[in-house]
């Protein structure tokens, strides 16, 4: 079963093939990242670490037994005992339920580890993969808004039915 790991330098390898490899199937359900990210993808991933180390993002990679990047589910924007979720799945690893697995996980670590209390997401209405996840995970839809040109829906998933370790 892939591993869900948190983002570090070493990743960027199979991270920069992960992208390269699903461009053009990520862009026909979400903004393309566009030709700038992958010219400057090293900076990128610096300035991600960077900002991860002051806690205000959490990164992660969904990690193959080859050693090859199977996704992403990250956490952003984290205040108040919040953040925003997202996550994207390689072509090759959709539906396989790999994408409900990690954002199980990911809700696990927000509520333990990163002590959060609620996680928001949105999705384009067309991404029905997408709204499965969500709902298949505890998320809540809460209104109907645009996500660039598209319209979408964003969710909300308290954490206070997550199990918290023992002497916590």
């Amino acid at each position: 079963m892939p591993e869900l790991e948190r983002l570090r330098h070493d990743h960027a390898p199979a991270l920069l093939a992960f992208e390269q490899e699903n461009r053009a199937y990520f862009a026909a359900s979400i903004p393309d990242r566009g030709d700038a990210y992958f010219a400057s993808f090293g900076q990128r991933l610096a300035d991600l670490l960077a900002e991860q180390a002051t806690g205000a993002c959490h990164f992660h990679v969904l990690i193959g037994g080859d050693g090859e990047v199977l996704g992403r589910v990250n956490l952003v924007d984290v205040a108040d005992g919040s953040a925003e979720l997202g996550y994207r799945i390689a072509k090759s690893a959709a539906n396989q339920g790999l994408a409900t697995a990690a954002v199980r996980q990911l809700c696990l670590l927000a509520a333990t580890e990163y002590r959060l209390t609620s996680l928001r997401a949105a999705t384009t209405l067309d991404n029905a993969g997408s709204r499965a996840v969500l709902a298949r995970t505890g998320f809540v839809a809460t209104g109907e808004i645009r996500l660039g040109d598209r319209p979408g829906l964003s969710y909300v998933r308290t954490l206070s039915d997550v199990p918290q370790p023992v002497g916590s």
